[in-house]
């Protein structure tokens, strides 16, 4: 059964950082891509990022460039987002999903974790 647990949300004040992380299981983690979205309060869901199962090429959503980074750690089956410079408007709930290893830029999560709530206050 395929399953991702995210942790490391949480509350924070505008400018600074968290990480968030996805430890994922029963699946061949390394050869899937992996995505985070995000649904802000009262708000449809979002790409943020998107990372090949190589981990050689990520893709991002325009209002987190320069400021988020995806990566992921495949012997340990576990996808991060690193979050600086968070805004109000960051507040969501970020969700963990898997998806076909295709061209990024089109990337569609195909498995979904449970979700972590991150609040950023003004």
């Amino acid at each position: 059964q395929v399953q991702f647990v995210e942790s490391g949300g949480g509350w924070v004040q505008a400018g600074g950082s968290l990480r968030l992380s996805c430890a994922a299981s029963g699946t061949i983690f390394s050869i899937y891509a992996m995505g985070w979205y995000r649904q802000p309060p009262g708000k449809q869901r979002e790409l943020v990022a998107a990372i090949t199962g190589g981990g050689e090429g990520t893709h991002y959503a325009d209002s987190v460039k320069g400021r988020f980074t995806i990566s992921r750690d495949n012997p340990k089956n576990t996808l991060y987002l690193q979050m600086n410079s968070l805004k109000p408007e960051d507040t969501a709930v970020y969700y963990c999903t898997q998806g076909r290893d295709l061209d990024v830029s089109h990337y569609q999560g195909d498995f979904w974790g449970q979700g972590t709530q991150v609040t950023v206050s003004s």
